[in-house]
């Protein structure tokens, strides 16, 4: 002989309200831990984690970074010029370079890595010279990038 199932409610089915009231319940808890900014009393939340690495190209002439933040720097080279130098930091001590080794460049695009190493002010500049013919004149000028960056704590 097979015994009758044994429902926790006592009775031998469940309704439609009872049933939304067991759904609505994880539903909500399920919501809540799925935004991540629900604290229990006398927690503080965790704040939002610092991005990895701050990008930037020639088209930025100032950046912030925290100390121990990277600074990826993209520069692609103008019509008519040969690719920028490798970048180079004023204070390597505020600002030294780093390598990225997940880095290719395309052709014409000069990349480089820098990370914060502590609060102050750097410079990171490139040059850049204009594609010259062989046997051909050449003009005597050079494009300078300038990026000024702040490290903070």
């Amino acid at each position: 002989m097979v015994p009758a199932p044994s429902y926790p409610n006592g009775a031998g089915a469940v309704s439609a309200t009872q049933m939304k009231k067991f759904l609505f319940a994880p539903a909500i808890g399920l919501l809540l831990a799925a935004c991540g900014a629900y604290s229990m009393p006398g927690q503080q939340p965790t704040p939002a984690p610092t991005p990895s690495a701050v990008g930037v190209t020639e088209k930025d002439h100032t950046a912030t970074v925290h100390v121990g933040q990277k600074l990826e720097l993209a520069l692609h080279a103008p019509d008519g010029m040969n690719n920028w130098s490798h970048p180079k930091s004023s204070d390597t001590s505020v600002l030294a370079p780093t390598v990225d080794p997940a880095a290719t460049a395309a052709i014409g695009v000069t990349l480089a890595m820098f990370i914060g190493q502590k609060p102050g002010t750097a410079e990171v500049t490139a040059t850049a010279s204009p594609k010259c013919p062989p046997d051909a004149a050449c003009p005597m000028y050079i494009a300078l990038y300038s990026l000024k960056v702040t490290v903070t704590p």
